[in-house]
């Protein structure tokens, strides 16, 4: 087989969810439709904290950085899949799909670490109400998103640095919708077996650290909500619920694609999609259906 040095690499075959024309017209008007929810629905969320006086607050602030990421991380590779369905040959430019790797684990990563700021900012409230406002002031918030964006920088670039001067070979064909490191450091002419143990210690450490410091987190508030008073209990119960669904909802599929990966295509672009598409949608939806300060200021929007 003849190899092809990263330099002479133009581009990539993308092989897509499926090669039925019916389903890529069913898929173009579904996923159009949850790209267009997802983007407005971040968008909304972030413009309501911005002009509502009564949601300048750490949470609130702490969840429209996190809407914004997940305005950004549907953004990676949503428009290129649904413009591909209108496609018969799908292809990726090599610069195109660096790309795509490098903002998926930054806007990824980054948004591990501002969930566990939010359950930090959760933990202090209920477990520390008194100096919740010291703790949690404005140099404290900024810092959370700053470290958020830093981690995921360094991510993203410790990611991109082992693949990018690869040599590839063969077809160059990613059955997929989008580039992942999985699926383009198979195409490498070369033994990707320590490479594969690097990629996946990267991602699946951080994971795990963001992960368990979530559970640490959210066992700790429940704990101590238990064992006080009930008085704002079933209040701290529905933030601390939302905040764990938006997590496990995250973090189930990082953990199967990369901690725990299986070798099941569908499954794989199962996995992708829920990722990429339907995990930005949930979050908005999640936060906003079951918070009442966010539907006391939608209200107030209405007046």
């Amino acid at each position: 087989m003849e190899e092809v040095n990263q330099s002479e690499v133009s581009e990539f075959i993308i092989l897509g969810l499926c090669d039925s024309w019916e389903l890529k017209t069913f898929f173009l008007v579904v996923f159009s439709s949850l790209y267009l929810i997802t983007i407005l629905g971040n968008i909304f969320i972030v413009v309501i904290i911005i002009i509502d006086l009564h949601l300048h607050s750490p949470m609130y602030f702490l969840l429209a950085n996190l809407s914004f990421i997940d305005f950004c991380l549907s953004s990676v590779t949503t428009p290129k899949m649904i413009t591909d369905f209108l496609k018969e040959k799908k292809t990726i430019s090599f610069g195109g799909c660096m790309c795509q790797i490098f903002f998926g684990h930054f806007f990824g990563g980054g948004e591990m670490v501002l969930l566990v700021s939010m359950a930090y900012d959760r933990y202090v409230a209920i477990c520390k109400p008194l100096h919740y406002f010291s703790i949690m002031n404005r140099h404290m918030c900024i810092g959370l998103v700053m470290v958020s964006w830093i981690i995921g920088f360094l991510h993203s670039i410790s990611q991109l640095v082992i693949i990018v001067n690869l040599p590839f070979c063969g077809s160059l064909e990613l059955d997929s919708f989008f580039c992942d490191i999985p699926l383009v450091i198979k195409l490498a002419c070369l033994d990707i077996y320590v490479l594969e143990i690097l990629i996946n210690a990267d991602s699946g450490m951080l994971a795990a650290i963001c992960f368990i410091l979530l559970l640490v987190s959210y066992s700790h508030i429940l704990i101590t909500v238990c064992l006080h008073s009930k008085d704002g209990t079933s209040k701290a119960l529905s933030i601390c619920t939302a905040h764990i669904t938006v997590v496990v909802l995250f973090f189930g599929p990082c953990i199967f694609i990369y901690l725990w990966p299986v070798s099941i295509t569908w499954v794989d672009k199962f996995l992708a999609v829920f990722y990429a598409v339907i995990t930005p949608l949930l979050n908005p939806a999640i936060y906003t259906l079951r918070n009442n300060e966010i539907k006391n200021a939608l209200k107030r929007l209405k007046c």
